[in-house]
C-alpha cells in the first residue's frame, strides 16, 4: 500500500507545480510507497523528448486559453483538464518495466472494484475493454522512479482533438475521427461523481497520509521555476543534414536528426513519444554511433554487445537499425 501524499491547501496550481511535487517527494521523503493526484486548468503536457511544432497546437492552445508544458519523462503528448484526473506514484525501484506492471495492475485491479472490466496493456496504459482509459509515463532521479499518467473520468474532446497536433504517422494508422474509438471515459461506465471516484482511488490504493508543510510547498514552488525557463519549454531543436524516423509497433514514434560529416554520424537528436530508459538517450547512442555510417551492416557492427531496449522501451537492435539506415 501506499502512503497520500497531501498539500496544506485546495488551490489548484499550474502543471509544472506537480512535477516539481513529484521531484521533491522523490528526493526528500523517505517513504517506499507514495501517490497523489491532481488536476489543473486545461493544459497540454508533451514528453522530454517532443518538438512543440510537431505535438502541440500552439495557435489553437492561445486561442483557447490552453497552457502547455514540458516534462521531464518520455512519451507522447497529452490533454488534461479538471475532468481528467492525474496520478502520480513515486517508489524505490530502478527497474523500469516491473515498475510500471505494479502500479498499472494496481490501478487496473483498483477499476474492478467498481465493477468496471479494466486491465494493463503491455505499453503502460490502463484500458477499459479495449479502449484507453490511462496513459501514464515514467522517468528516474537517483534511487526513485516516478510513474506519472492520466485518468480519464471526463474531458473536453474538443480541446483534446485540436490542442494536440498528432504526427503523420498516427494521422495515418488512426485519424483524427477514430479517436474516439481508442479512448473512453470512466463517466461513460461510472455513475458515481469525480469525487467519489477519488475517494475510492484513494481508499483503495493507500493507507495512510503524508501531509506537507508551507515550507515544503515553498521548496516545490522554487523547482517549479525550473519547468518554465524558456530553455527547458522549447527544448533542443537542432539543425541536421539527414532526418529519419517512423512509428515501431509496442515503441511509439522515434524521429532522428543526423549530422553528417564525410558520410558518418557526428551528431544526432531523437525526438518522440517513445520512452526513454536512460537519461540522455541522444547522448548513450551517440557515444556508440559517432563516426558511423549509417548503413545496415556498419550499425550492426557497432551495435554488437549494446542491447537498444536498455535505451528505449521494448526497441531491437535490429529495429534502430532499419530505422536508421532507411533510404541511406
Amino acid at each position: 500500500m501506499m502512503k497520500y501524499l497531501s498539500l496544506p491547501d485546495n488551490t489548484t496550481r499550474i502543471l509544472p507545480f506537480y512535477l516539481a511535487m513529484e521531484e521533491y517527494a522523490a528526493r526528500i521523503i523517505g517513504e517506499d510507497d507514495i501517490f497523489f493526484m491532481w488536476q489543473v486548468e486545461p493544459t497540454v503536457i508533451f514528453g522530454r523528448n517532443q518538438l512543440i511544432a510537431n505535438e502541440v497546437n500552439v495557435e489553437y492552445c492561445r486561442e483557447h486559453g490552453i497552457a502547455f508544458y514540458r516534462r521531464r519523462s518520455g512519451g507522447g503528448c497529452v490533454y488534461a483538464d479538471h475532468d481528467n484526473i492525474m496520478f502520480s506514484y513515486i517508489t524505490r525501484s530502478d527497474e523500469v518495466q516491473t515498475t510500471f506492471t505494479r502500479y498499472t495492475s494496481a490501478v487496473a485491479e483498483m477499476l474492478r472494484g467498481l465493477g468496471l472490466n479494466a486491465s494493463a496493456s503491455d505499453r503502460n496504459d490502463v484500458l477499459i475493454g479495449n479502449r484507453k482509459v490511462s496513459g501514464n509515463a515514467f522517468y528516474h532521479v537517483p534511487g526513485r522512479s516516478i510513474v506519472h499518467g492520466t485518468m480519464l473520468f471526463d474531458t473536453n474532446m474538443e480541446h483534446m482533438l485540436n490542442a494536440i497536433t498528432p504526427s503523420r504517422e498516427k494521422l495515418t494508422s488512426k485519424g483524427v475521427e477514430s479517436v474516439r474509438s481508442h479512448i473512453t471515459t470512466l463517466r461513460e461506465h461510472l455513475s458515481m461523481d469525480i469525487e467519489d471516484f477519488k475517494r475510492h482511488v484513494r481508499e483503495t490504493l493507500c493507507d495512510g497520509e503524508i501531509r506537507l508543510t508551507a515550507a515544503d510547498v515553498a521548496e516545490i514552488e522554487r523547482i517549479t521555476q525550473a519547468y518554465l525557463e524558456p530553455s527547458f519549454l522549447m527544448g533542443k531543436n537542432p539543425r541536421h543534414e539527414v532526418e529519419c524516423g517512423g512509428r515501431i509497433e509496442g515503441v511509439g514514434s522515434i524521429h532522428v536528426s543526423m549530422e553528417l560529416q564525410h558520410g558518418a554520424v557526428r551528431d544526432l537528436h531523437l525526438t518522440g513519444d517513445f520512452l526513454p530508459l536512460c537519461d540522455q538517450v541522444d547522448k548513450v547512442m551517440l557515444d556508440k554511433l559517432c563516426g558511423v555510417k549509417p548503413e545496415a551492416d556498419a550499425l550492426r557492427a557497432a551495435l554488437d554487445g549494446c542491447d537498444a531496449g536498455q535505451w528505449i522501451l521494448n526497441l531491437t537492435n535490429e529495429q534502430l537499425i532499419k530505422l536508421l539506415a532507411f533510404s541511406h
